[in-house]
């Protein structure tokens, strides 16, 4: 049953790796799932804006974790070090598993089962082109695997931040998965999920409140508008603590549910999180739905040594 859902989401998008859509950062996973601007000290945002690692600690470590759908759960790693001023250099990876799928004949007679896996792994380089704005790009392999097939992918991550910290605004623009296959599954090269973003926040001056607002999958515009967008707030509470709160109408929309009198989305598009930022440790926790049959917790932990 898993691997049947696996395979009509690829066929509605036409896309493979979609794991790569995924928030990694709970933070951005609480604030609606995406989140280009952020310019917190958390290496997870290596994931979703390589420009904003400029902002991060000096050598922080960063691991997380997160439930998927029934029988699959996704990882991933991340480590952020600076260099002199201006330069920042990064490592990650992640890690989807699917877990065990029943294989069948047509006529539903199991003759055994087989496992789905997808991995990644990246480079990552940000600088500061002036006291404003900063620069970084991504280098990714992408390898999966389906029972006895298997794919790989070369994609980079370009993204760009402006922050006005008197005036509490940072804006970014992002271009992520830009490339393809290398190995195809079979005979047919497919799609990746490229996606290029466009993002705002702000923060109230004398308040711990944030707005946010990102527009997604801006290379494919064929829908309409609030599909595109997610919207999210925050308190910042003291130097220490984090609570937001976001809304992500594309998987409200995606995931609305009929019963042939009504329809309901179960709460999927809303999400919730929280965080504890100290000197050198940082928990921070996301809950969302990212597919019909489960909810997902995400969990972050990082260290700086």
């Amino acid at each position: 049953m898993v691997w049947c859902v696996t395979v009509m989401q690829a066929q509605e998008s036409q896309e493979v790796y979609s794991f790569l859509r995924l928030p990694v950062s709970a933070h951005v996973a609480a604030l609606g799932g995406d989140n280009i601007t952020l310019t917190d000290d958390d290496p997870t945002l290596i994931f979703h804006n390589p420009a904003l690692i400029n902002g991060v600690s000096d050598k922080s470590l960063n691991l997380n974790f997160m439930t998927y759908m029934e029988g699959a759960k996704t990882a991933s790693a991340s480590f952020v070090k600076g260099v002199k001023e201006r330069a920042t250099w990064g490592v990650s990876a992640q890690y989807m598993d699917y877990g065990t799928i029943k294989e069948t004949t047509v006529d539903n007679i199991q003759t055994g089962t087989f496992s789905a896996k997808d991995i990644a792994l990246a480079g990552s380089f940000a600088y500061m082109l002036n006291n404003a704005i900063s620069g970084g790009i991504t280098a990714r392999f992408i390898s999966s695997t389906i029972g006895s097939y298997s794919s790989a992918a070369v994609a980079f991550d370009l993204g760009l931040n402006y922050i006005h910290e008197d005036n509490g605004w940072s804006v970014s623009a992002v271009a992520k998965n830009l490339g393809g296959q290398i190995k195809a599954y079979d005979d047919e090269f497919e799609r990746i999920p490229i996606d290029l973003q466009l993002g705002v926040s702000k923060r109230f001056v004398n308040s711990p409140l944030r707005l946010h607002a990102t527009l997604n999958r801006l290379n494919r515009w064929d829908e309409g508008f609030s599909k595109h967008l997610a919207i999210g707030a925050d308190l910042l509470l003291g130097e220490t603590i984090w609570i937001g709160a976001g809304y992500n109408f594309r998987r409200s929309s995606e995931m609305k549910l009929s019963d042939g009198e009504s329809e309901s989305n179960h709460g999927a598009g809303l999400s919730v999180g929280g965080g504890l930022q100290l000197q050198r440790f940082k928990l921070q926790v996301a809950y969302a739905k990212y597919h019909v049959t489960a909810s997902s917790l995400l969990i972050n932990a990082t260290y700086t040594l």
